[in-house]
């Protein structure tokens, strides 16, 4: 399929007041509107900064926020799925 898309992982997670952003560990640098993911979006800074890497660092977690991101998602483009 897509390899560049596959072996991603993320090596720092921020955001601004529209969107995430992650570094790349081949280098790039991703942002995506946080409109793509409302849970984030409508959360308090604090509570966006409360992540953790996982899947071998190939995925974003927020416990209190009930919200996984997969860095191969981000890429392709994928919003929540959860919400209409």
């Amino acid at each position: 399929m897509y390899p560049f898309i596959h072996k991603a992982t993320a090596t720092k997670v921020w955001f601004d007041e529209y969107n995430i952003w992650l570094d790349l560990s081949d280098g790039r640098k991703i942002s995506v509107l946080l409109e793509y993911f409302p849970r984030l979006l409508h959360a308090k800074p604090s509570q966006r900064e409360k992540y953790i890497l996982s899947g071998n660092v190939t995925g974003i977690h927020w416990e209190e926020l009930d919200e996984d991101i997969s860095v191969s998602g981000l890429l392709m483009g994928k919003r929540d799925l959860t919400q209409k």
